[in-house]
Order: C-alpha cells, then structure tokens, then sequence
C-alpha cells in the first residue's frame, strides 16, 4: 500500500513531462519485458476459453481503464486529493460485491460505504483553494471524477479475478492481464510514441517512470499477495489506509502541495469506514441454562 499510495504522486509527477496515453503504453512495455518469461505456451494452452474471456475484461476494466483514468485524473487533480479517493477502494468493492454478486454487507459494511461516499462527496465539492468559478476547481472536479472511475475500475477488477484465482496462479494472472492490456494500449499510445520528443524529458523523470512501471505492476503484486497469506484480511484492510497517508506525503513533500481541511475531514471518513469494516466481531458464548 505504500508503494500504490506513493505512485499515485509519481504518476502525477510524470504526466507533466510524458504524455498520459505515451506513459501508459510505456508502463505495459516495461511489465511485459519483465513478465515474459511467465507467458509460457504450453501453460498459456491450459487455459479455459471462460478464463480468457475473465482475463481479457479484467485487463479492460484493471489495467487499461484504470491506468488511462487514473494518469489522466491525477494529471487534473492533486496527490492528496487522488490518495484520499483511491482508498475508498475496499469500500467500492463491497458496494459492487452487492451490486453484481448479490453479496449482502453486513451493517458495518454499510456504514464503511457510506463514509467512503461522504468522503468522495467532501473531496469533490469542497474547493478550499479553488472558488467555484475558478479555472482550477472544474479542473480539479474533472480529475477527482476520472479518478473515482478508475477507483470503479479497480473494483470491478477485484470482483473478476475473484473467480480465477481459484484455478490460476496470481502471477499468471497478472501477467496474462498485462499482456491484454499491452494490446489494448497499443493503438491509443502509439501515435504519441512516434511523434513525441523524447529529448525534452529530464533523465530524471524516466528513472520515476521505469520506477512506476515496476512497482506498479511486479512489486507492489507480489508483496501484497505474499503478505496476504500470513495475515487475515480484516488485517490487510486495515492496511489499505496507508494509501491515502502516502499519496499525501508524496504530494506535500515534492509536489508543494497544501492538505486543506476538507482533505482532513475526507481522509478521515475513509479510514475510519476501514477500520470499522476491517473489525473483527467479538462472538458472546451462549448463556448456560
């Protein structure tokens, strides 16, 4: 989590030089260059028609929608306004989990969506820095919308590999998506790719993006399924929480950025929706009779 918050600014910090669909492309390149060796075609043989289909729209919805939306997104709006929407993620999940699986939330699942919304609502409509009417506020309102839709993206990339990671293993998984993502990128970053100047970009500036490629799409997956193992996930709920606190400490400490007091109150409903979602609930004994 702390490697997804921090890219959140990186990514921000990137799109000011490299164009978002150049960036995203490039992303793919990288993941795949270090994935291939797990794109066996005799294992890829084993594959099911039916799992395919399920990788291709997790790629659709996971990789492709949500790099597209979430480099365009925090190219319009700030780090800490971008961490504090994405970590309403596990909220997003719940909710789409009783949308399209018919997994009733118990009532604390509940409230965790509804604080996740309060704080998406606070974050879009309060604009501290920017009076409404500004050219920055419907900038910021735009990033803070395709954000929340890449947020959506990720969701439903959540709930589709929900099916597959009974029968695949999740690097397979991910290296099956990166590689439908690949395609799906390819005509839509292309044409920047040949006429973009590659010249005008600091040396520095590739080092963050073969950085966010690699932690983006190798790091950040395998430690989180590693760690996953040896923890319950009420406890790796928890966790998502450091998302928001990276983002913000990214964005103050090298995009200048300035957390206002609608951040605060934002950041605060989400984690606090994590948390009381992410309790485990206290089984009383039968009373003897």
């Amino acid at each position: 989590m702390l490697l997804v918050g921090s890219n959140v600014g990186i990514g921000k910090s990137i799109v000011s030089f490299v164009p978002v669909p150049l960036f995203a492309l490039l992303r793919f390149v990288v993941a795949l260059a270090v994935l291939w060796p797990l794109l066996r075609a005799a294992k890829m043989r084993r594959v099911k028609r039916g799992e395919w289909i399920n990788l291709f729209l997790q790629a659709l919805f996971g990789t492709f929608g949500f790099t597209l939306l979430m480099l365009g997104g925090v190219h319009r709006t700030s780090a800490v306004a971008a961490g504090v929407i994405t970590s309403t993620i596990p909220a997003i999940v719940a909710l789409f989990s009783w949308l399209f699986l018919r997994e009733r939330p118990d009532s604390r699942a509940f409230v965790s969506i509804a604080l996740a919304i309060a704080g998406i609502a606070v974050v879009n409509f309060a604009h501290p820095d920017n009076p409404v009417g500004s050219d920055s506020a419907p900038q910021s309102l735009a990033g803070n919308l395709m954000v929340l839709g890449a947020v959506c993206c990720e969701s439903l990339y959540v709930i589709l590999s929900r099916r597959l990671t009974q029968t695949l293993e999740a690097i397979d998984i991910c290296a099956y998506t990166h590689l439908f993502g690949l395609l799906l990128m390819l005509p839509v970053g292309l044409p920047d790719a040949l006429s973009f100047d590659y010249s005008s970009v600091p040396p520095g500036i590739w080092g963050l993006s073969l950085w966010y490629a690699l932690s983006a799409s190798v790091f950040s997956f395998w430690l989180w399924m590693k760690g996953i193992r040896h923890v319950a996930g009420s406890v790796a709920g928890v966790f998502t929480a450091v998302l928001p606190v990276a983002a913000a400490i990214y964005g103050i400490a090298f995009l200048g950025e300035r957390p206002t007091p609608a951040h605060g109150i934002a950041l605060a409903c989400v984690i606090g929706g994590i948390a009381l979602a992410s309790l485990k609930t206290k089984r009383v004994p039968p009373v003897s009779s």
